[in-house]
């Protein structure tokens, strides 16, 4: 290939990558494919310029890509001086959206665990003996309704809370990278937590204590669970595009979607963390029921906003 021919092949893409550097500099029209598609001429910019150094070191085409991959590099990198800069602009909007994109996925996260959770449920309802087919032994003796709130204010809340947070993340994790088995494992494992969830409640309502129950899960539960249907959700995504990889391959489908998916996973990681000091610090505190249903409902409340503030930054942008 000579000069000539090197220019024509890739002239188009180079044209491109300017354009999108011209966008990205003055903060315009900037979406979630044009960052991406930035990325991917970025790569092929650098490798033209490796290749133009080996064969036209002497031709004008190798300072002009050394220049353009120079600025493409300024551009990509700058920002990581500041984490909390990055960091603001993924939570900002580019969190809310994945969301927005792939919230199908999410709510059929929600959905299979509460399938698990109300089959379960009306299963102890009908027959408490059921909560030994669905718990252990130990786990079913551990949970006495008659004894909810008797250790409030007792617990080791920083203990509880890093505990509690380590362990959902690790669930949230698996239930993403069941997503490699074709989601099957994700599927199980949201199914699963539902049961639990739902055979505990229908033990306390036995009890009498449905209200009190509630009130210790929900402070916590609202984020918690909305994190894990997300992490859910991101399995579930990589695990159809497995299954379904249309006209492109799983190879490809695979590397595409699992990055779209670490992403969300990655977005779910401040909310357990929130979740974690809910359940380590105010749950379990000496507080009224009332004030913890209060608290669930400011979470709900939180939620809500950080979406709809994030959609409309999103949108801003893009304008």
């Amino acid at each position: 290939m000579n000069v000539k021919q090197f220019i024509k092949q890739h002239r188009e893409q180079w044209k491109e990558l300017e354009s999108i550097l011209k966008d990205l500099h003055k903060k315009r029209n900037i979406t979630n494919e044009k960052l991406d598609t930035f990325h991917q001429l970025y790569q092929k910019a650098a490798q033209n310029l490796s290749y133009s150094q080996t064969h036209f070191p002497s031709e004008e085409v190798t300072p002009y890509l050394n220049e353009l991959v120079a600025k493409s590099h300024n551009l990509l990198y700058k920002d990581q001086i500041s984490s909390w800069k990055q960091a603001g602009h993924f939570f900002g909007y580019r969190f809310v959206g994945l969301l927005a994109e792939q919230w199908k996925f999410v709510v059929i996260a929600m959905l299979l665990f509460t399938i698990g959770g109300l089959g379960s449920f009306f299963a102890v309802i009908e027959d408490p003996l059921y909560i030994y087919s669905i718990l252990s032994v130990d786990m079913a003796q551990n949970f006495d309704p008659e004894k909810i709130g008797m250790n409030d204010g007792l617990v080791d809340a920083p203990l509880m809370s890093a505990s509690i947070t380590t362990n959902n993340i690790q669930v949230a994790i698996l239930a993403f990278a069941g997503g490699i088995t074709f989601g099957i494992l994700t599927v199980y494992i949201l199914i699963y937590n539902g049961i639990i969830v739902g055979a505990i409640a229908a033990l306390f309502w036995h009890h009498n204590k449905t209200y009190e129950f509630w009130a210790y899960i929900v402070p916590h539960g609202m984020i918690e669970l909305t994190a894990i249907f997300i992490a859910g959700g991101a399995g579930l995504l990589m695990g159809y595009k497995l299954f379904v990889p249309g006209e492109y391959s799983r190879g490809y489908q695979l590397k595409v979607n699992a990055k779209r998916s670490v992403l969300l996973l990655l977005g779910t990681i401040p909310l357990f963390i929130i979740a974690g000091a809910i359940e380590g610090f105010i749950t379990p505190a000496k507080i009224s029921l009332e004030a913890k249903y209060l608290v669930a409902l400011l979470t709900v409340v939180g939620l809500v906003l950080y979406v709809a503030i994030g959609k409309l930054r999103l949108q801003k942008a893009t304008l």
